[in-house]
């Protein structure tokens, strides 16, 4: 599909440190709409009729250990002590581009990433890796992404508009979100995408966009399978206490109120998304078997049903410790059967797991200073550029990109930002070699949820982004925001 113009459509071992000594839309559509509520009816789906096989062996579930293999990062440490990308000195690209914090991505890696998703997937027919927008929404990669045939999973009306921008096929998206505003519903029923259910509102706001844009919407519903992903809270989404999903006793109410729309709604297939940062595929198997057995109960009822969507959420290796964790294929591997014995296609919607490994954000150092007994690197990045630590307490290796003088002593740091707050952190308790002032210093994996939730807190502006193309060239994916843009928004007022 060609691309719509964007004007259309506008925590490491801790131990206490040595310290540092002597060191230097305007029209509402749906105003004349009227739905009336849904009555609840019909009797719940009883809990026998779901029944499950779980597992607590992956061997007797059909899942696999994940097999160790040598994984060759994009980014990488020669024996020279400078840090590559690709066959690029980042130190040399720092050079050249403007003094600022930045994010630098391997344009082949992501490629790599999207390929062993496609291997994975080999064999099932009608497959989407539909890409999570929200993971990282640059222009540029989703073009990219797009190239290489991925769908897109939409949580906003904005994604939703980004993705048509960039040329994605709107039959290969889905638009998920707990909260979908009913003038995005409408451009996703003129556009063809396909809208995860996700409470009874949000089926109500569905049937008006069905009506207002004279197009019928083919939906999944987001069932919620309470399983435990076993990752932080904030990122779990699977539990019965998740603000997303329907629980499973309401199922019956939704097939009876599908049921009743025919003209606006058609039932294709049921979604759930566990969490994000899981490292076991048996949570995803355990999910799928009950998936399966829920698409077995809607299908009994007359609905053709023909799409699984098991979401997204595969970790990666922020440690950098050489851990052998699932790959895509171990991931499909745990499905495969399932889907293929229910003659079903396979929706995933990884996000962190396509782009996380390919980038870093490069920083500088400010200085190095101490405090009673801790050591402290402060560089020009920021919470403002990179929140994840903060925000959930994550880890990111992080590294120097040249080599130290021979004579660094080797300390414990906080690698903090200038932001004025306690919470500005990008790692704690670090062993690194006592950088110099101007040094170069990285945050690994920094491609997922870094520059998606960047901020302009304390008016640090948004940073520019680049990636190392094929050929070795450094190209600009994005420019960084300036002051004047900044007094823009205020222009005329």
């Amino acid at each position: 599909m060609a691309a719509l113009p964007i004007s259309r459509l506008l925590s490491s071992p801790t131990h206490r440190p040595k310290t540092l000594a002597n060191h230097p839309l305007s029209q509402n559509p749906t105003a004349n709409i009227t739905i009336s509520p849904f009555k609840a009816a019909a009797k719940p789906i009883s809990r026998h009729q779901l029944r499950a096989a779980f597992s607590q062996n992956p061997a007797e579930s059909g899942v696999r250990d994940p097999q160790s293999t040598t994984f060759e990062h994009c980014f990488s440490k020669s024996r020279d002590g400078f840090l590559y990308c690709e066959d690029v000195k980042v130190q040399d690209v720092m050079d050249s581009v403007e003094r600022r914090p930045f994010y630098l991505y391997s344009k082949k890696q992501i490629t790599r990433n999207v390929k062993a998703y496609r291997d994975a997937l080999e064999g099932l027919e009608g497959a989407v890796i539909g890409y999570a927008i929200k993971a990282n929404n640059n222009f540029k990669i989703l073009e990219h992404l797009r190239g290489l045939g991925c769908g897109a999973v939409l949580v906003s009306g904005n994604e939703l508009r980004l993705a048509l921008c960039a040329g994605f096929d709107p039959t290969r998206c889905i638009f998920n979100g707990n909260g979908k505003l009913l003038e995005d519903l409408v451009l996703a029923a003129q556009e063809g995408v396909f809208v995860n259910v996700d409470s009874e509102f949000d089926l109500e706001n569905l049937v008006a966009a069905a009506r207002i844009a004279d197009k019928k919407v083919n939906i999944l519903l987001r069932i919620n399978p309470d399983v435990d992903p076993q990752v932080h809270p904030y990122v779990a989404t699977g539990n019965k206490n998740s603000k997303f999903g329907i629980r499973n006793e309401k199922l019956q109410w939704f097939l009876d109120a599908v049921k009743s729309h025919p003209n606006e709604l058609k039932l294709v297939g049921a979604h759930c998304h566990l969490g994000s940062t899981i490292t076991k595929v048996d949570i995803f198997r355990d999910a799928a078997v009950l998936m399966v057995n829920y698409i077995n109960v809607i299908r009994e009822q007359g609905f053709e049903v023909n799409y699984l969507n098991i979401g997204g959420g595969l970790g990666i290796d922020y440690y950098h410790t050489g851990a052998a964790l699932p790959t895509p294929r171990d991931l499909i591997d745990t499905v495969r059967e399932l889907v293929l014995s229910r003659n079903l296609k396979l929706i995933i919607e990884p996000g962190r797991s396509l782009i996380a490994n390919t980038c870093c954000l490069v920083n500088r150092v400010i200085g190095v200073k101490t405090n009673g007994t801790k050591n402290f690197i402060v560089i020009d990045g920021s919470m403002a550029e990179l929140i994840r630590p903060s925000l959930y307490g994550a880890y990111q290796h992080i590294e120097l990109i040249s080599p130290t003088p021979p004579d660094a002593d080797v300390l414990t740091f906080d690698v903090v930002g200038p932001v004025c707050e306690s919470a500005d952190f990008l790692g704690k308790d670090r062993d690194l070699p006592t950088p110099t002032k101007g040094a170069g210093l990285v945050v690994h994996d920094a491609g997922a949820y870094c520059m998606s939730m960047a901020s302009t807190y304390n008016l640090k502006m948004r940073p520019p982004e680049y990636w190392v193309e094929e050929d070795g060239s450094i190209r600009t994916i994005r420019h960084g925001e300036t002051f004047e843009d900044h007094l823009r928004f205020f222009e005329g007022l």
